[in-house]
């Protein structure tokens, strides 16, 4: 049997999952990852310095995010039901890194994405070091995209499930890891993974998807970030010329496109245009004004061979937004975008995701 390592996060895509793979004849080993920064004393684990730990049971309370005790409890009880085994793994090392990349970018006025980061550092990057301290040849999540033979490469491309496809998320992992990676319900769409889940057994089969950044429970990134650095990033809101409009608690809490819950009422209909980290000024302006021809993004990632010059394809910007057609020009770790029709709120610091058709080609992140 080939051996495949599975991040269950005790929801019920990841938990479907463990029953496809299993179905198609794959030893499944379930592994929970423990990184959520609020959480991490409601799933702690004993072992020493075992890399694979197993879960053992805490306390019951239902903190927000991917490392809830609740959760730990839900994927254990599937893996249980499933008759696999299942491992906690401590990442909470690990996943500093992510808060601190969150905090540092909001600080230089630039919108992180550490779900993207996630995927990069951690589910598609330590979790191979621990596949291949059991043997495991694969890792697999649930994620809502597909793999692909193509052109005798394996092709990352969109999952059957327009509404939940997740492919732009996973654009900046290593090339060198789509061989090793298995997204069982990449094929199907959300109502029948419930239908799936619901028909084995699985007692996550009606629970509410996660909406939170796994280690801001509160919702507020704003009062996360402030938490973690004592710098002061008050200052004002001004219009696109200068002119002062009004005040503002830290440019932490705005992002590029942003309208609502902006503190400041001006009689109209005003968005966040630029935000200036050096002068702590956040700029509004009218929605004409918020609209970009182009864009530039850097420290690419590209799945496939290296495009040369410039190419038509398509982009996404951000993670719940269509693709656009756009002009592409690469160059090494670095390329430029020119849309088709000018695109409002490119955010600085969002991945910037190139298609071609349904397959992702890589993505870059917007200066």
């Amino acid at each position: 049997m080939r051996r495949v390592v599975l991040a269950m996060s005790g929801g019920v895509d990841s938990s479907a999952a463990a029953h496809l793979l299993l179905d198609q004849g794959y030893d499944v080993v379930g592994v929970f990852m423990r990184h959520g920064e609020e959480s991490a004393e409601t799933c702690k684990v004993e072992g020493g310095d075992n890399p694979l730990l197993p879960i053992l049971q805490g306390r019951t309370d239902h903190k927000q995010g991917c490392c809830s005790a609740s959760d730990a409890m839900d994927a254990r009880r599937v893996a249980d039901r499933l008759a696999i085994p299942f491992y906690a793994l401590d990442l909470q090392s690990d996943f500093s890194r992510i808060v601190d990349y969150f905090v540092d970018e909001y600080r230089s006025g630039r919108t992180p994405n550490p779900c993207v980061q996630c995927n990069n550092w951690i589910k598609f990057g330590r979790l191979f070091d621990y596949a291949d301290s059991v043997d495991a040849e694969f890792v697999a999540t649930g994620h809502y995209a597909q793999l692909r033979s193509e052109h005798n490469e394996i092709a990352l491309v969109r999952g059957v499930d327009q509404k939940k496809d997740q492919s732009y998320v996973l654009a900046g992992i290593d090339r060198k890891y789509l061989s090793r990676m298995l997204l069982p319900v990449g094929g199907y769409t959300k109502p029948e993974i419930r239908a799936i889940a619901g028909e084995v057994g699985l007692n996550v089969a009606d629970k509410r998807d996660s909406q939170e950044i796994c280690f801001v429970t509160s919702g507020k990134h704003g009062d996360f970030v402030r938490a973690r650095h004592d710098s002061q990033t008050a200052g004002d809101f001004v219009d696109p010329d200068g002119n002062v409009l009004g005040q503002h608690p830290g440019i932490e809490n705005f992002t590029i496109g942003q309208r609502k819950g902006l503190g400041i009422a001006l009689g109209e209909p005003r968005f966040v245009i630029k935000i200036d980290p050096a002068n702590n000024q956040v700029v509004l302006g009218d929605r004409e004004q918020l609209s970009r021809p182009a864009l530039t993004a850097r420290d690419a990632n590209w799945l496939t061979d290296l495009p040369t010059g410039a190419f038509e394809g398509s982009v996404q910007i951000r993670y719940n937004s269509s693709s656009v057609p756009a002009r592409i020009t690469a160059d090494g770790d670095e390329f430029k975008v020119e849309f088709s029709e000018s695109q409002p709120a490119v955010a600085p610091g969002q991945l910037c995701v190139v298609y071609r058709q349904d397959r992702v080609l890589g993505g870059g992140w917007i200066e």
